[in-house]
């Protein structure tokens, strides 16, 4: 098959419309959480790292929007919790943006890198300090997460909440005299 922006290129066969399309269904079933479909689309043969042109993996779209029994689903068919999307961000960063802690301890238990970080060295924990998610925070502290790791700029997820005026954050992570 050639290259998508090849103006050139021929059209792809029957054959090769039809797995984009099944590929499209897989990540429009995962955005609306529906396992059920999901799981006969793996038991057809959907590879469970498949990912979409930001390298988004279905993990990272059913942790991302809060699917529950789709995370799990994927996760049990042998999706890694660690793929980062193209963008460098993990399921675990993207559930700690969203404060979504069932999410989180549905990828924390399935082995997800507490302290896994991009390119840029960003940690779920900075992520959830950014934006004052405080029980996000929690949970990942008492998964032994490093509230003093640093980032490729050397800040620290004090460094953030205090940056984004996120005040719980801060105050929860400020040193205690």
């Amino acid at each position: 098959m050639s290259p998508p922006n090849d103006k050139n290129a021929a059209p792809p066969s029957a054959e090769d419309a039809a797995l984009m399309d099944f590929v499209r269904g897989a990540f429009t079933l995962v955005r609306a959480g529906d396992a059920g479909k999901l799981r006969e689309m793996l038991d057809a043969g959907l590879p469970v790292g498949v990912r979409n042109e930001r390298g988004d993996s279905l993990l990272m779209l059913a942790s991302y929007h809060g699917h529950v029994e789709a995370t799990r689903l994927l996760l049990e068919r042998g999706a890694d919790p660690e793929q980062p999307n193209d963008a460098g961000q993990t399921p675990l960063a993207g559930a700690a943006f969203k404060g979504n802690l069932d999410i989180a301890t549905v990828l924390l238990n399935a082995g997800a890198n507490v302290d896994g970080t991009g390119p840029d060295g960003r940690t779920p924990l900075m992520f959830a300090a950014m934006f004052d998610k405080l029980e996000m925070m929690e949970l990942l502290i008492q998964n032994g997460a490093n509230a003093k790791a640093r980032d490729a700029d050397k800040r620290t997820a004090l460094d953030y909440a205090r940056s984004m005026g996120a005040a719980r954050a801060a105050e929860r992570l400020a040193p205690q005299p």
